[in-house]
């Protein structure tokens, strides 16, 4: 598996990479979570896209968010990894290129992430910590989670 890196702004996307997440995000969060919610949800415009391409197939995705837009902090938000690449670290790798990418975007700030409960000990891999207490957000358990600047 060799994954292409595609970091961009929303008015720097092809109309077919918009495509591309679109389906991505619509397969993970509204068929297979079962969740109808409204996932056009204004923030996109205001964001850089993070792509992983193994060749025309989108296979990881986040949208990266600038500190003051959804949160005080950047943010890290719609992870996603199509069902075909997962069980093959693509969503490990998601994560350290999506940190890696705010850190060179917005500087080395704090990351705060809107993370679904059952993830919440994959995201503390990447040294995310809990901060608050468990929510419901489209009927889904959720946790609030930061991770504060390294060294």
């Amino acid at each position: 598996m060799n994954i292409e890196w595609r970091c961009r702004f929303f008015d720097d996307l092809t109309p077919a990479e918009l495509y591309d997440i679109i389906q991505l995000r619509n397969d993970v969060f509204v068929v297979e979570q079962n969740c109808v919610f409204q996932d056009a949800d204004g923030v996109d415009k205001q964001c850089f896209h993070l792509s992983g391409y193994d060749g025309n197939m989108l296979a990881a995705y986040t949208r990266l968010i600038a500190p003051g837009i959804t949160y005080e902090y950047a943010s890290i938000g719609r992870v996603a990894s199509a069902r075909a690449y997962r069980g093959k670290s693509i969503g490990k790798e998601l994560m350290h290129q999506s940190i890696a990418h705010c850190i060179q975007l917005f500087g080395n700030v704090p990351i705060k992430i809107g993370a679904q409960l059952y993830l919440k000990k994959f995201y503390e891999q990447f040294g995310f910590e809990a901060i608050g207490g468990v929510y419901l957000e489209d009927n889904i358990p959720h946790i609030h989670m930061q991770r504060m600047p390294q060294g």
